[in-house]
């Protein structure tokens, strides 16, 4: 990959871990500098302020952040300073323990990133918690659900572009065969959409609906009070329509009696380097409001600040 070259107009990693260090002293926390340096960092100048703050602190950055942030805000900042195969490891831990599980967040891990990023959290995971994320999600999970997520989670899929139509036009009509029969957890269906490349995928998903005239999710949508039915559903959007399925989740954390700002944080910090502006785009198209205007309304003070800084609409 090619060395990123560092605008002149940001600062070294030394000035920012200055800046840092700056913010931590004295009484209170200046939160406005942590936002202004680290909301406006790409990941590989975020890795080099915590390797440049380590070195010249003799600290950890992540456990200063820690120490010195609280609430929302905290969570927040966190997520987004660990490197990405780093905070997808983590998040795909919390959603295997059992207080904390999400099955829906780890077909999100495993459908809407690259095989190679998909790999590269799987490489932080064994790092950091001494297992991997198959033992954990086969252990934690059972029935269908488990015949569903261990292979999708032990999948390398192919990434490029070019699709086998024979094999689209043969395994549309196999997945048309079992959602007439309500197969919904047979061994090829299983097989076809948590091995094929989401080009092919999304090829075969394309002659389902041209040759039976009505879409695979259709079929899917009577039976959705199923959490395995309903999971086959999110995998299905992750993987051809990644910026609609995030749409939905932002929209209810948005929506909820409550903000649901785990999920907020959590789409946010993951998204803000790769699709954000396509999800924004479709939550204007849903919603008819921006996505920053919906957030603003329904968040406040630093946290607000930090979320509207990394969707890209900090305030002046």
């Amino acid at each position: 990959m090619a060395s990123l070259k560092v605008p002149p107009s940001v600062p070294l990693p030394e000035e920012d871990a200055e800046q840092l260090q700056k913010a931590f002293k004295g009484w209170g926390t200046n939160e406005r500098m942590i936002i202004s340096i680290l909301a406006h960092r790409n990941a590989e100048q975020r890795s080099f302020i915590r390797a440049v703050y380590a070195a010249n602190y003799n600290k950890d950055l992540l456990k200063e952040l820690d120490k010195e942030l609280s609430g929302d805000f905290e969570r927040a900042v966190m997520l987004w300073t660990l490197e990405p195969a780093e905070r997808d490891a983590y998040l795909a831990k919390e959603s295997t323990k059992m207080f904390t599980k999400d099955n829906w967040v780890l077909v999100e891990i495993a459908c809407t990133r690259s095989s190679l990023d998909f790999f590269r959290a799987k490489q932080a995971y064994q790092v950091r918690y001494k297992t991997s994320i198959e033992e954990d999600v086969a252990y934690h999970t059972s029935g269908d659900v488990r015949k569903l997520l261990v292979p999708l989670v032990s999948t390398f899929r192919y990434d490029g572009d070019e699709v086998n139509m024979m094999i689209a036009k043969s395994e549309a009509k196999i997945l048309h065969e079992k959602m007439e029969a309500k197969d919904y957890n047979d061994g090829d269906l299983i097989r076809i959409l948590t091995t094929r490349s989401k080009a092919q995928i999304s090829a075969t998903l394309n002659h389902f609906k041209n040759k039976f005239g009505t879409s695979i999710t259709k079929y899917l949508k009577e039976d959705s009070d199923n959490e395995y039915v309903q999971l086959l559903k999110a995998m299905i959007k992750c993987l051809t329509y990644p910026e609609k399925y995030f749409e939905k989740v932002l929209r209810q954390a948005i929506n909820k009696m409550g903000t649901d700002e785990w999920a907020l944080t959590r789409v946010v910090t993951t998204r803000a380097e790769f699709d954000m502006e396509r999800i924004k785009e479709e939550y204007l198209r849903r919603n008819s409001v921006p996505l920053d205007r919906a957030i603003a309304k329904d968040t406040h003070g630093d946290y607000e600040d930090i979320l509207l800084a990394l969707i890209g609409h900090a305030h002046a």
